[in-house]
């Protein structure tokens, strides 16, 4: 069941992948297939306001992240809940085949077995809860940049294509960093509910909650995993500040419609910093699975592919827009795009 999941996860994004990768390519034949598919891309600035066919908007993008932090939490509830029972569980097991090991001198060797394959489990499940920790912490201050820094211009649309795409991508990310225990869970937490609904709230067994027990192996997760979320807060601290900055030039605008060029932090080097964070973020989650998770992988790419695409867009809209723009921008890569 697992499999079938990151089965069609990883189709969806192979095939959201994909046409945008064919628009990327700089070919004159391939030009009417860009103008199409960026059609469905164009938002904000960039959006012609006389064409409202279509469109929600662009104030709508607080949508995608209530959805990604109302779905993070519920995934980070049940995961970490999960966790926290295997957790147990396996440290009363191990204590009880020890025990009872020596007592009838019995080998070591399949209740060894037995142990390392079941923390090795436990470890993985731990490493998926602190990828959701760090996708609930983007979620979280998107949302509150969306509510309180971004004043979005009350002409700003985006079209509905790419409004019902974000909403995908809000659903399908969250659930590309736990995947691989998802249905797992799912099972587990309705066993939990069906529990409650035949036994009654007063006849459960309650276990007594230790943090400790719960943050303790948190702690212990490979090297790997605190690189990766330095990576990651070290683009959420960029993105934040680049947010800041677009959200200033809004406030201190007479008309909405008056649009000045960004400076400070990496506006100096690209014309969509912000999307260049991004990037950083989730090549941070990448770092974080430990590089071998190929849904991960293919989740980062999709942001990849995306932002370059909207990056280029923005980054001609600048060039057209002001005859003074910076000629030493690149669009959203330094130095390379």
């Amino acid at each position: 069941m697992e499999l079938g999941l990151v089965t069609m996860l990883r189709a969806a994004w192979v095939a959201a992948i994909i046409p945008i990768l064919i628009a990327l390519i700089p070919s004159s034949k391939l030009g009417c297939f860009h103008e199409f598919l960026l059609g469905f891309a164009k938002r904000g600035k960039i959006m012609q306001s006389s064409n409202n066919k279509f469109t929600v908007p662009q104030k709508f993008f607080c949508h995608f992240y209530i959805l990604a932090t109302l779905w993070t939490t519920l995934l980070l509830v049940a995961m970490s809940l999960y966790a926290y029972t295997t957790t147990t569980v396996i440290s009363e097991s191990s204590l009880f085949s020890s025990i009872v090991s020596d007592l009838t001198g019995g080998s070591h060797i399949l209740s060894l077995h037995t142990s390392n394959s079941s923390k090795e489990n436990r470890s993985k499940v731990l490493l998926s809860v602190f990828l959701l920790l760090l996708m609930e912490t983007q979620a979280l201050r998107r949302l509150f940049e969306s509510i309180y820094v971004f004043k979005y211009s009350p002409s700003a649309r985006m079209h509905i294509l790419g409004y019902f795409v974000g909403l995908f991508f809000y659903t399908a990310a969250p659930l590309s960093l736990c995947c691989n225990f998802a249905l797992e869970v799912l099972e587990f937490i309705a066993s939990l509910v069906q529990e409650f609904i035949v036994k009654g709230k007063e006849r459960i067994q309650v276990a007594e909650f230790d943090w400790w027990e719960f943050v303790n192996p948190l702690m212990q997760l490979r090297w790997y995993a605190w690189v990766g979320a330095a990576i990651s807060f070290w683009g959420w601290i960029h993105q934040h500040c680049c947010h800041a900055i677009l959200g200033k030039l809004r406030k201190n605008r007479e008309q909405f419609d008056d649009y000045i060029i960004p400076h400070g932090d990496w506006f100096e080097y690209v014309s969509s910093p912000h999307y260049l964070a991004e990037i950083v973020i989730y090549g941070g989650l990448v770092v974080a699975s430990g590089c071998l998770d190929l849904t991960v992988w293919l989740l980062f790419s999709f942001v990849v592919v995306n932002l370059v695409l909207a990056a280029a867009e923005t980054h001609r809209w600048y060039l057209h827009k002001f005859d003074n723009y910076p000629r030493n921008r690149f669009a959203i890569l330094p130095f390379l795009y």
